[in-house]
């Protein structure tokens, strides 16, 4: 969980980004945000243009196109991450300290029930079209709880190799989860519920954020010593390793321009093209903010969000909360 939050929205021209050989990104706008406490992961709803920051004991709901906050959904005690069903227009939202996973509704942002997990601090969280389920990484446990979306109960429990952090699904069969604490990625087979495979990341040390372009089959895992891990999401044969910022937590992919990224800690945006399935190049380092690790990726406008903290003492009062706005000038 991240400190109190400053908001940060960097936005990128599809084509400009692919193609451009020296991209000069900057700061274009910013926004007040406000608001106490930490968070965690971020994730957009593009069908309502909502920005879903996981902040502490609640959720919040902030206008992709104003900036704006427009409502949050209160309720909740160490909140982690939110895994969106779209068909049932609702939210799966992991609590680690309750050991619950909230439901919520995503158009009137209102808690619908809690299910409680059979794992400790359920952390990372992902939908598996393929399946209809839901998983959650459990971290204090080494498992995860898979949790039928029809019925909003947990069906099974799957033990994993180590810490789990975050997870993504290819949409046919399988989840990929990177395992922090044995520097591993591990792969779940969705219709029998287990691991069918673990490949070491080395030189990968403690990867975090995890992000997937499904057509190339790579994976992308974001380690704390400054390096960005490609595997083959169906060899696990690691295809290359690029150089990243530190304090890595958070990667995504755009399907479109073929840009993957990494939010740092210490205050870039690491982006990475891939030239094609096995070559891999840094475009740019971003200046961002100290401490802005988290991020979500908008597909529809290809802009990144972010949040950090305005500098200040430890458990100081919040102030400065501001969402910026960059892209190539």
């Amino acid at each position: 969980m991240k400190s109190p939050a400053l908001l940060l929205l960097l936005a990128f021209g599809a084509v400009a980004v692919a193609h451009a050989a020296t991209p000069d990104y900057a700061v274009l706008q910013r926004y007040p945000l406000g608001g106490s406490g930490g968070w965690d992961y971020l994730t957009i709803d593009p069908a309502s243009h909502h920005l879903l920051i996981a902040r502490q004991d609640r959720v919040m709901a902030v206008d992709t196109q104003s900036g704006k906050l427009v409502g949050e959904i209160p309720g909740m005690r160490h909140i982690h991450g939110i895994a969106l069903v779209q068909k049932l227009r609702r939210g799966y939202v992991s609590d680690g300290a309750a050991d619950s996973v909230h439901v919520i509704d995503l158009d009137t942002l209102k808690t619908l029930r809690d299910i409680p997990v059979d794992g400790r601090n359920p952390d990372g969280i992902v939908f598996d079209p393929a399946s209809g389920h839901v998983l959650t990484m459990n971290g204090h446990s080494g498992n995860a709880s898979v949790i039928d979306t029809a019925s909003d109960k947990v069906v099974a429990s799957i033990a994993l190799p180590g810490k789990p952090e975050f997870a993504v699904s290819d949409g046919r069969g399988h989840v990929f989860v990177n395992i922090e604490d044995k520097g591993e990625l591990a792969r779940i087979d969705t219709k029998t519920n287990k691991v069918d495979a673990t490949w070491n990341l080395a030189p990968c040390k403690s990867p975090s954020g995890l992000a997937i372009d499904t057509r190339s089959r790579r994976l992308f895992s974001v380690c704390d010593n400054k390096l960005m891990a490609v595997t083959d999401a169906d060899s696990g044969r690691q295809v290359a390793t690029v150089a990243i910022g530190d304090g890595p937590d958070a990667a995504r992919f755009d399907p479109a321009t073929r840009l993957v990224y990494s939010s740092n800690h210490d205050g870039t945006l690491t982006i990475v093209h891939e030239d094609d399935a096995n070559h891999f190049r840094v475009v740019a380092n971003v200046p961002t903010q100290v401490g802005a690790r988290t991020m979500a990726l908008d597909p529809a406008t290809h802009r990144i969000w972010l949040v950090a903290a305005a500098p200040g003492p430890r458990h100081a009062a919040v102030k400065d909360f501001t969402a910026l706005v960059a892209g190539p000038r």
